[in-house]
């Protein structure tokens, strides 16, 4: 099925030079003169790495057939993460350098979807936010505004900034787009 740059939207794999590419972001531009162009920002599956890339509006791609499977995380091992389909009991691998920041939202147990292009795994779609726990923060400044934040270290390695009043122990919601702090669990 053939799509249009001008149909791009954030999410839409497609294929181009051959590799399938995920739209991060994208935008309209319509120049005084000549044809509208898209300025996209955009993901390589296979190789991880991100690019800035303008397409005109009309041009038209392939799109990318990315099948999907749903998969416990098992653990981790020298930088290789194990994942077990519940319903077939296969195995998969994969690499902390595809793995990328998910890495640090990942906790034993956690169902995630797993992405495939053409029988290859490719990555790892997290949930929009995860459930951590604060294992290294500094003590709340006495007196200090509500509104200011400290450092603070999860469980799984990730360093955010969290309010005053969370301390060591307890669990927070952080959402896996941008590594922030969303709320206490």
């Amino acid at each position: 099925m053939a799509i249009e740059a001008g149909d791009f939207r954030t999410g839409l794999t497609v294929i181009v030079d051959g590799d399938p590419w995920v739209v991060l972001d994208f935008m309209h531009v319509k120049p005084g003169k000549g044809a509208a162009i898209l300025k996209t920002k955009m993901k390589n599956l296979k190789t991880g790495s991100t690019q800035e890339r303008n397409f005109n509006a009309n041009t038209k791609f392939e799109a990318a057939n990315i099948e999907k499977k749903t998969a416990q995380f098992s653990y981790e091992s020298d930088g290789v993460y194990y994942f077990m389909d519940q319903e077939t009991y296969d195995t998969y691998e994969l690499d902390s350098e595809h793995m990328g920041d998910n890495k640090y939202y990942i906790i034993d147990g956690m169902e995630v979807v797993l992405m495939f292009f053409e029988g290859q795994l490719l990555s790892v779609s997290m949930p929009d936010r995860v459930e951590l726990t604060i294992v290294k923060t500094s003590p709340a400044v006495k007196g200090a505004p509500s509104n200011q934040t400290k450092d603070g270290t999860t469980d799984t390695g990730l360093t955010l900034r969290i309010p005053q009043f969370i301390d060591e122990g307890e669990k927070v919601l952080v959402s896996t787009s941008d590594g922030k702090y969303v709320g206490r669990a």
